[in-house]
């Protein structure tokens, strides 16, 4: 077997420093966009605008902890931590997505209030918010998307769908409230069925997710071409007859190989020892996020 458990490299921690920062542009973000949301929808008696602006409130938490999580995942290995702390970043991620599920109930529970309270039509003005909000979040969402994708990195990915669910609720704010001045009288409660709408979407965003991030924390094998590569360049290797076992996990932004390949019955221990080198190296060539690869020599059959 051969196995040295390498430094984080630098490539990776770039893509996490990278994912830490857009993590904290997006907090600042949510922050202004809360605040607006929330401060338009009191003066212009719009519930749904306050719903709006409570769950941006709640994408800033998201952020705090998607930030936490990638600053604490670009930690070198230690004696407690040998492969890393790469799975802080789906923990943050799974937090985050619960937090989000939390909230869409909460706000859900309190749109069926409103629905049978008597209240005004909301004010013309909160459209015009609402509109400068869709815009702003649609483009943050397409710039952050972006960079997760690069990275490669699901809680930046979720941080990004924060954008585009904030897109959306304000969307259907938007359509509510519309429906509610143009309606007139009896229309008013528009707003809060246009909130209700706005809850169901923060819910199938936070369990789309929570999903991902739960298959890295339980070390599901990763999607894509990586498995086919690294079999691939293995094989190719000097020496090898075949490759039998291939795993291959996620840790953070960095993978981890197990590998079982097949040489020659009849070569020594040196040689099979310096072809289990050349396989690690031959794969890691593949892939910077490679970290280590466990190379396991059997006589093939």
């Amino acid at each position: 077997m051969s196995s040295v458990t390498q430094p984080i490299p630098d490539v990776v921690t770039g893509n996490l420093q990278k994912g830490a920062r857009v993590a904290l542009v997006g907090m600042v973000i949510n922050v202004f966009v809360a605040a607006a949301k929330i401060v338009a929808g009191l003066l212009g008696n719009s519930y749904v605008l306050i719903a709006d602006g409570i769950e941006s409130a709640l994408d800033v938490a998201g952020s705090v902890v998607i930030w936490g999580g990638l600053k604490v995942a670009a930690l070198p290995p230690d004696e407690t931590h040998p492969y890393g702390h790469g799975k802080a970043e789906p923990v943050a991620s799974a937090l985050v997505s619960f937090g989000v599920l939390a909230a869409a109930v909460g706000l859900a529970i309190q749109s069926l209030r409103e629905i049978f309270l008597p209240h005004h039509a909301p004010a013309p003005f909160t459209l015009a918010v609402l509109v400068g909000v869709i815009v702003l979040k649609e483009m943050l969402y397409r710039f952050v998307v972006r960079v997760g994708r690069n990275v490669a990195s699901t809680a930046v990915q979720t941080d990004a769908w924060h954008h585009r669910a904030d897109a959306l609720t304000s969307g259907a704010a938007f359509l509510g409230i519309s429906i509610a001045l143009l309606g007139g009288k009896g229309w008013e409660s528009a707003d809060d069925w246009a909130a209700l709408f706005a809850c169901a979407i923060i819910a199938a965003n936070g369990f789309r997710l929570l999903l991902p991030a739960l298959h890295e924390i339980m070390d599901t094998a990763p999607g894509g071409d990586i498995t086919a590569k690294i079999r691939t360049a293995a094989a190719a290797a000097a020496g090898v007859v075949e490759v039998e076992k291939c795993l291959v996990r996620k840790m953070g932004l960095r993978f981890y190989v197990d590998l079982h390949v097949g040489v020659d019955g009849r070569i020594s221990v040196r040689d099979g020892h310096s072809i289990a080198h050349q396989v690690k190296s031959a794969i890691q060539s593949t892939d910077s996020r490679i970290a280590d690869v466990l190379v396991h020599i059997e006589p093939a059959r």
